[in-house]
């Protein structure tokens, strides 16, 4: 009997770690070739990671919801004959088998077979590096490739602190071994059996923050420690948007029924040629704003899951119904996991809105790299004054609504999220402007 062991292969570029968000096995499982063993996470994709052989699980790297290094260690498999125990350690790309389209985001690899590394469980501390207070660097500067630095960047990792090859150089596996010994550092001043939260009196259950809620979480944690937001909310009278709607599914034949997203998608779309700064993306880091003239607007979508963002591709260039059918049919795909990764990526312009459950206002958080956000809030029915025709004014019941919009003040001015907003209110109170779409 021979062990094989199977390394998290290299999903996609740029990719340094990933999520496992679910086992499909656990210690002492017969699995074959083939057979599903985990899926892992990226900001791009959810993966299935397949069995490349056939034998029995004996051990199991790290528990749902924790991180993994590209190509450290994911399973180690005892197999008939002699594993892959003398194998060389290469990059090789993974074999793609069986796309699936579950999950929207959802792929199967099945990686070729590379070498075993040491038994992460107990890995033995690295000895200090080159450079550190206990072993000075005879460099300057530690020597490694520029994957090598930007894998180390987003990991979090000083170059420094991490022990060399023999070669002098820092390479992949000596990042593995630092982020080994750096867990089993942490395991060890760690109290046994303790939580990371006390539970109160009358506590129901812990719930551990992974996969599509932990990558919600942290996208909205950096998006308000990075943006300045502001917000700015103003009143609109929706009583002959909601008559002309009534008006066009009355007339709509085989054509799908308009909600109000689809005509206020068309009042957001239609004044932003004059407003660029709003349909744009905001590099920070390299302090480059790119503005589009396409309009590819994310649909904020409740699922099971949490909350996603489709995108509906050149949303301005499209028709009422046209809008209505892509709405549909992109809001059913991520809520049933078939939404494809470019359909859930690439928005320049977000909409979010909670329907008829929506409040009076809202202040919503900016997708980044976007600069806005628009939320469309409940329609609320209110008494108001009303000219009369005859230089009077009299009492009528209106159906109002409130529209928000949140900005990143640094690309975006007040002054112009205020102009902007009022000429998508003008649309929305005379709405036959938006037929000539």
């Amino acid at each position: 009997m021979g062990r094989y062991t199977f390394r998290l292969p290299d999903i996609g570029e740029g990719i340094a770690e990933a999520e496992i968000v679910a086992w499909h096995v656990k210690l002492g499982d017969r699995v074959e070739e083939d057979d599903p063993i985990a899926d892992a996470m990226t900001d791009k994709a959810t993966v299935e990671l397949e069995s490349p052989v056939a034998g029995t699980i004996v051990e199991i790297a790290c528990e749902v919801g924790e991180k993994l290094a590209i190509r450290s260690s994911l399973v180690v498999i005892e197999v008939e004959g002699e594993g892959n125990a003398g194998a060389e350690v290469r990059d090789a790309p993974p074999v793609v088998g069986r796309a699936q389209d579950s999950g929207g985001t959802h792929a199967v690899l099945s990686p070729e077979p590379i070498q075993p590394q040491a038994d992460i469980r107990k890995p033995a501390l690295p000895e200090p590096a080159e450079g550190s207070a206990a072993h000075p660097n005879r460099s300057s500067k530690a020597q490694a490739s520029p994957a090598v630095r930007a894998r180390a960047r987003d990991l979090n990792i000083d170059l420094a602190a991490v022990r060399t090859g023999k070669d002098g150089r820092i390479h992949h596996a000596d990042l593995d071994a630092f982020l080994a010994a750096r867990a089993t550092v942490r395991e060890a001043v760690e109290k046994p059996g303790t939580k990371p939260v006390e539970l109160l009196s009358g506590a129901g259950e812990q719930i551990k923050v992974i996969g599509l809620r932990r990558r919600i979480a942290e996208n909205m944690a950096a998006a308000k420690r990075n943006i300045p937001h502001f917000s700015y909310v103003e009143e609109c009278d929706v009583t002959a948007l909601e008559t002309l709607r009534a008006e066009l599914n009355d007339i709509r034949g085989e054509r799908p029924k308009l909600t109000m997203l689809p005509l206020l998608i068309s009042a957001i779309c239609q004044p932003l040629p004059q407003f660029p700064m709003i349909n744009a993306r905001y590099d920070d880091a390299a302090g480059l704003i790119t503005r589009y003239v396409s309009v590819h607007l994310g649909m904020a979508t409740q699922t099971d899951g949490g909350l996603m963002v489709p995108v509906i591709r050149d949303a301005q260039a499209l028709s009422l119904w046209q809008l209505a059918a892509e709405i549909a049919r992109l809001a059913g795909a991520a809520r049933d996991g078939s939404a494809k990764p470019g359909e859930l990526s690439g928005s320049t312009l977000t909409v979010t809105s909670l329907g008829p459950l929506g409040g009076i206002a809202t202040t919503p958080v900016i997708n980044r790299p976007e600069v806005a956000i628009i939320g469309p809030n409940r329609i609320v029915e209110r008494a108001v004054f009303v000219p009369d025709g005859h230089g009077g004014e009299r009492i009528e019941k209106r159906k109002l609504m409130n529209i928000s919009i949140s900005c990143d003040h640094r690309v975006v001015d007040g002054f112009d999220a205020a102009n902007y907003v009022q000429a998508v209110k003008r649309l929305i109170e005379a709405p036959l402007q938006l037929l000539a779409n």
